[in-house]
This record gives structure tokens, C-alpha cells and sequence, in this order.
């Protein structure tokens, strides 16, 4: 269990909402978590504990009950998720189960124990296989989502519905955000699971220090997404967690609509790499476009993108090259594995 405390290095600001409250965040050890966190820290807040599995896992009833007993937060950030893989189905189940049952317990404890307001993601993968581009938040339950993230979207489109519910019984102010893909330094690199910036950027970095001739990727490159960096994403939770207090669900995206072969070229130039870059079409693209509408954010709590994507590009690049282990071989440069 960490826990930070109103230090000096954390003086309250007492024209801030959040000046002297004390805030659960799940999750708040991971990519987006540690940014989240951050931000937090300087919002005057009393108190942050960020609860670890190892004693407090999300997915027991019991272990949550004890988490409010001893805590008893004024607010809840609930960012802990589990994620499948989509290249496979080895843990596509424990995945769904885990999402469901970490998020439901946490809505229900969070109502009845009359928390002030709660944060809970869902996940840009929710949206309807072929809803229009861009997605628009009245379009959530328009469809099921696209196949191979079926399982996954539809674990992290339950919450909204709870959500809403928990409002009309209790009074809970439960702000459901959607975010599209973020990145960022301190990313997941790992090639087993990691999505497709951190992906691509571990590719050509390690690419052009080996001479690899050529780079393969999964896909056709013709597929679209938008990407945030990991603290314009975190800057919008906290922004939420200050200002918005509706029931009806709200994107988090940059709102720029990226080909990843454009990308892949960007990244590659950015790395130095001058060889092929071969696409392996035996692979699926995923959904063909994904770009997130962003005016009800902007329009409800003041959000909006503030970093382009060369600048993060190049910054995540930078830790990756500052942290990653050396000696890389050509087969690694050659991987194939990207998520979209």
C-alpha cells in the first residue's frame, strides 16, 4: 500500500476541489497510474493511497470492504485493469472476469459507503465495430464492439451502466471516461504484450542499431487510430475528477486521426532506420478506423490535448533508449507483434 501524504513538498491549495481530500487510486502504480498520481500531488489533496495486489487484491469483496474501512476516502479513482491479448485467447476469460469483478465491487462499495464522487475508465475498444468515425459518446451501446476485442470492450462497457444505476439508488457521482490509446515514457515495452507506439518504437530503435534490412509488421498499415500522450490522459482525469459531474460518458482522445503506416514511417525516421518495412497481411488490422470525437470533454471540464504527437513520439523514444537492456539481437528487431 502506498500512501502520500499532504507533505510540504505537497502544500493544500485551498481554492482547489480537491484541497484536502483523501483519494483512492487503483491502479495508481502503473503506466497511466504514475501520472495520475503525480498530478494528484499537486492539487493540494490530504492524502493518496494507491492500494497493491499484494495486499489488497480488487477482485475479493472482502479486501475492498477493508481497503474503505481503513482508508475511508472522500474519492476513488479506479484505473486498475486487466488487459487480453488479442493475438491469442490464452487468458481472454481470466481477463473479462478480472475487469468485471475488480470494477462491479468497486461501483457497489464506493455507492453504499457514500464516497463523494468516483473516476472509472472504460476503454475506446467499447465502441460499436462500425459506428461512425469519429466516435461519438451517444454511439456506446449503438453495437457490439469489433470481434477480436469483443470480450474486452464489452468487461469495460458494463461500468456505465452500473454507474448510472449506483446514481439513481445512492446519489454516487460516478464520471465514466473513455480513452483512446496513450502513450508515453515509461510505457509497456514489452514485446509480448505492448501496444503499438511502444511496439513500433522498440522495433526501429532496435532495427537500425543492428543494420537490419527490414522490419515486419502485423496488418496492412492502413488502419487509422488516435493517440494521447500519457499526460494529457492524466490531466483529463483530473480534470474530471475536478469539474464533471454528469452521468453520460466522456472521451479522452486527441482527436487526430493517424494511419499507422504513416506512423510506422514517422517512427522509423525518428529511430534512424532507413531499411523495408515489410507488412504481414496474413494479420488483421483490427477496426479499420478509430478516432474519438473530443468536444463534450472540451465543452464539460475544459479538456484538450496539449502535446503533439512528434514531440511525444520523440520523448518516449528517448526513455526507451535511456532504459531499455543492451545487446538486442536482429530476431528481436524483427518481431512482428503489434496491438492497435
Amino acid at each position: 500500500m502506498t500512501v502520500m501524504r499532504d507533505a510540504e513538498e505537497m502544500p493544500q491549495q485551498k481554492d482547489k476541489p480537491l484541497a484536502g481530500k483523501k483519494i483512492v487510486v487503483t491502479g495508481g502504480a502503473g503506466f497511466l497510474g504514475r501520472a495520475v498520481v503525480h498530478k494528484l500531488a499537486r492539487c493540494g489533496c490530504r492524502e493518496i493511497v494507491v492500494p497493491r495486489r499484494a495486499s489488497c487484491d480488487l477482485r475479493r469483496g472482502d479486501d475492498i470492504a477493508r481497503l474503505f474501512d481503513r482508508e475511508r476516502p472522500d474519492f476513488l479513482v479506479h484505473l486498475a485493469a486487466t488487459v487480453d491479448n488479442p493475438a491469442g485467447a490464452a487468458n481472454a476469460a481470466a481477463s473479462f472476469c478480472d475487469n468485471v469483478l475488480m470494477t462491479t465491487q468497486l461501483i457497489d462499495a464506493a455507492a453504499r459507503r457514500g464516497l463523494e464522487k468516483m473516476i472509472c475508465l472504460g476503454s475506446a475498444s467499447s465502441y460499436p465495430a462500425n459506428a461512425p468515425i469519429p466516435l461519438r459518446e451517444h454511439d456506446f451501446f449503438n453495437g457490439l464492439p469489433e470481434a477480436s476485442r469483443a470480450s474486452h470492450g464489452i468487461a469495460k462497457r458494463l461500468p456505465l451502466v452500473q454507474a448510472q444505476a449506483c446514481r439513481k439508488q445512492y446519489g454516487l457521482r460516478c464520471a465514466f471516461l473513455i480513452p483512446t490509446n496513450f502513450y508515453g515514457p515509461e510505457d509497456n515495452f514489452d514485446p509480448d504484450t505492448c501496444y503499438v507506439i511502444p511496439s513500433f518504437i522498440q522495433k526501429f530503435v532496435d532495427a537500425a542499431e543492428t543494420r537490419a534490412p527490414e522490419v515486419s509488421l502485423w496488418g496492412t498499415g492502413s488502419a487509422t487510430r488516435d493517440f494521447l500522450h500519457v499526460e494529457d490522459c492524466a490531466e483529463g482525469i483530473v480534470l474530471a475528477l475536478e469539474r464533471y459531474d454528469g452521468p453520460q460518458p466522456v472521451n479522452l482522445a486527441s482527436g487526430a486521426e493517424v494511419v499507422i503506416d504513416d506512423l510506422a514511417h514517422r517512427i522509423a525516421a525518428l529511430a534512424g532506420y532507413a531499411g523495408r518495412i515489410l507488412w504481414n497481411t496474413r494479420y488483421s488490422d483490427g477496426p479499420v478506423r478509430r478516432v474519438l470525437d473530443t468536444s463534450r470533454a472540451e465543452r464539460e471540464f475544459g479538456f484538450r490535448a496539449q502535446r503533439n504527437l512528434e514531440d511525444g513520439l520523440r520523448d518516449t523514444m528517448d526513455w526507451y533508449r535511456s532504459t531499455r537492456p543492451r545487446g538486442v539481437s536482429e530476431s528481436a528487431a524483427q518481431a512482428t507483434a503489434s496491438r492497435v
